[in-house]
């Protein structure tokens, strides 16, 4: 399969659902991401509405996002459990997606992004834990 670059809202949306459809059977992540997310279809357009704010600075998603808010959320859920361990899991199924069907300059961005993001909501999320 040839790999495009990343050019609108139906390439981000493509990378986006490719991607979850991997998480949601990935056998660490997986059960994470399928006892928080109910209605995977919203999700997925939400997911999408960010990630194209993000690479292409358009769409309705502008100040509508608190990753780090929702990811101490799922941290609590998850009984304080989310390691660095899973950023990486997480971050690996990324780059493999991305690699797969995209290259250019957007999807070098996409995974510098997640890389820069992972990192920081794994910290935020360690220091909002109950001492």
């Amino acid at each position: 399969m040839d790999r495009i670059d990343i050019r609108s809202r139906k390439e981000v949306d493509f990378l986006v659902r490719r991607f979850y459809k991997e998480i949601r059977v990935h056998e660490t992540l997986g059960p994470i991401f399928n006892s928080v997310v109910h209605d995977w279809d919203h999700h997925l357009v939400h997911l999408s509405d960010f990630w194209e704010m993000i690479l292409l600075q358009t769409g309705p998603g502008k100040g509508q996002f608190n990753p780090t808010r929702v990811h101490q959320q799922v941290d609590q859920k998850a009984d304080y459990s989310i390691e660095q361990a899973h950023f990486g899991n997480w971050l690996e199924l990324w780059f493999m997606t991305i690699d797969r069907y995209f290259e250019g300059e957007k999807a070098d961005f996409a995974k510098e992004h997640a890389r820069r993001m992972a990192h920081m909501l794994f910290m935020r999320i360690w220091e909002a834990r109950p001492r």
